[in-house]
């Protein structure tokens, strides 16, 4: 028997084999999970559906996460077909590019309520639609980053969607909790993934990582699919609110120096 056996996930922000969102299916899926898939637009179809079919997955739904018709629909549709929920997955980030990079108070109005709508407010459209089906409890989960609670270079406009939403994990994790409803959020180091490519200088943090992490190691898509999976099932049944950090050990470092960096630092 695998920790999700019997269970329902639905995953939303499936983009192509490089997703983290794809780490967490492969991890759920191996571990028993009936898998249920939402996808952006169209042209994420031809990349979505061939590994659906790697799992066996036949729930593969398109869904504008700012349109709460259609997220009426898509659960609608889910409840039709399996009745009860008992895992969600939130990978859905985005902002304009040039929303990115440049200086931070040249960020648009409409660039920030769209990154903020997309990003953040989603998990509370899906949290809401969720809560229904989760009639024994459940998990809930989404993807943060580390410069919601500090500076990184060029992420602007998405780290305040990132803290913002830590902020609604906690606040959602204090709403749902008497109803057995688990909230937490994984806070990913860099990994190769399409949306990562957006961010400036991504290979440069990228690099620098490696090099400072206590670990020594980036992550992968796979590192983050286990913690999903930890939280997902029962083994962290007392777990809400959390936001838990998958990065190697980069989030504890003060100096977040290279050793060859230190080594050539004088008093």
């Amino acid at each position: 028997m695998g920790l999700m056996e019997g269970k329902v996930a639905l995953i939303f922000g499936l983009a192509n084999k490089n997703s983290i969102a794809w780490g967490i299916t492969q991890k759920l899926h191996e571990q028993g999970a009936a898998i249920a898939l939402s996808y952006a637009g169209e042209i994420m179809e031809k990349r979505v559906f061939p590994l659906a079919q790697e799992i066996g997955c036949d729930f593969v739904e398109p869904c504008d996460v700012t349109s709460d018709e259609q997220l009426d629909r898509l659960f609608d549709r889910f409840k039709a077909r399996y009745g009860r929920l008992h895992t969600l997955v939130h990978c859905v980030a985005f902002a304009n590019r040039e929303d990115l990079g440049g200086r931070f108070v040249d960020i648009s109005r409409d660039g920030f309520k769209l990154a903020l709508d997309i990003s953040a407010y989603s998990l509370i459209a899906m949290a809401k639609r969720a809560e229904p089906l989760m009639t024994d409890g459940g998990s809930i989960m989404s993807l943060t980053y580390y410069a919601a609670e500090k500076v990184m270079p060029k992420y602007h406009v998405m780290a305040v969607a990132k803290a913002a939403l830590e902020t609604i994990t906690r606040y959602l994790a204090n709403d749902l909790g008497p109803k057995g409803i688990r909230v937490n959020a994984i806070s990913a180091g860099p990994i190769k993934t399409l949306a990562a490519a957006g961010v400036p200088g991504f290979r440069m943090m990228l690099k620098y990582s490696e090099k400072a992490a206590p670990l020594r190691r980036l992550v992968t898509q796979e590192d983050v699919g286990n913690a999903a999976l930890w939280l997902a099932s029962d083994l962290s049944r007392n777990v809400t609110g959390e936001v838990i950090h998958v990065d190697a050990g980069y989030n504890i470092l003060g100096l977040t120096a290279s050793e060859d960096e230190l080594a050539g630092l004088t008093e």
